[in-house]
């Protein structure tokens, strides 16, 4: 989603940085971490072995026993990695930019516990901001997709970050018919979970790119579609979507989190599709829902 305004907070900044910096230290141990067996000694010992096994013997030492393994005299040193060009981009952009990420310190971190667990997942985005390039870039490896309502918004952050997977995407609602969509959405239609292309329910976006109806989301993230004015598109659809693909996917869970849940939209809608019951944590404006798959038992309720 394209901010209202420039926002400059030095703190943030600071341990966003921090976390990245964190991402790459955890890349770089897992990818130099090498278990030492201790009945296995490297092929380099082996070789010298059998090349000087006579002289050595005879000369020095007895063979060593079974129950004496013998053990490397050079300790291994681990390969060195290079730090993945997609990290070190991200690390330099904070680094050097004034503009930092819409969320807070706090409500990043709600999400940021979960993606730590997850990643590299699919992520499913609605919404194009300054935080993107830190959400692809916490989820490494993994697909990390945007939705924006702004083509030109689309088109200006590209021109920075051209690797982003980012589509255009038209909202068919306005924020002044939220109340009419809460009453359509109690109605059965929009309690049958099914794709979402071929839902009855007038909640549904049926207009995504195929590719985020083709994945299974780990983490669906509902920053968009603009909120604050009655015209605007609202995020009526989006969290009501949100919650029928976690609902549709095979099998697992998904997470769901809705921010701006301050507003009446996102605090009604989430609460009504995303259920009460599957609600886990809120910090300050950020609300996480963890969403089962209903396909089975078939029997599930909509919301427990």
């Amino acid at each position: 989603m394209r901010p209202s305004k420039t926002q400059a907070s030095i703190s943030i900044k600071f341990i966003l940085i921090c976390f990245l910096c964190l991402l790459l230290h955890l890349l770089v141990f897992k990818s130099n971490f090498t278990p030492f067996k201790e009945n296995h000694p490297s092929p380099i010992l082996e070789t010298h072995e059998s090349n000087t096994r006579t002289t050595q013997l005879s000369k020095e030492q007895p063979p060593p026993s079974s129950s004496s393994p013998y053990c490397p005299s050079q300790p291994i040193t681990p390969t060195p990695t290079k730090t993945p060009a997609f990290i070190a981009q991200a690390l330099l952009h904070y680094a050097t930019t004034n503009i930092t990420p819409q969320q807070t310190f706090t409500e990043i971190s709600v999400s940021m516990r979960v993606l730590q667990k997850k990643a590299p997942c699919n992520f499913l985005v609605f919404g194009l901001g300054y935080d993107s390039f830190m959400w692809a870039a916490l989820n490494h490896g993994g697909r990390t997709i945007f939705l924006e309502e702004d083509q030109s918004w689309i088109e200006q952050i590209k021109k920075k970050h051209p690797t982003l997977e980012s589509y255009y995407v038209v909202y068919g609602t306005k924020l002044h018919q939220a109340d009419e969509l809460m009453e359509i959405g109690m109605g059965e239609d929009c309690k049958i979970v099914v794709d979402p292309r071929v839902s009855k329910c007038k909640l549904s976006l049926k207009g995504l790119p195929n590719e985020v109806y083709n994945v299974e989301w780990d983490i669906i993230m509902v920053d968009a579609p603009t909120g604050y004015h009655d015209e605007a598109p609202g995020r009526m659809g989006a969290i009501y979507t949100a919650g029928v693909m976690a609902r549709n996917r095979e099998d697992g869970e998904t997470n769901v989190f809705v921010h701006d849940v301050d507003r009446v939209v996102e605090d009604k809608f989430s609460k009504a599709f995303l259920c009460e019951g599957y609600f886990r944590k809120e910090e300050e404006k950020i609300r996480h829902f963890t969403i089962p798959s209903h396909r089975n038992p078939s029997e599930r309720p909509f919301c427990p």
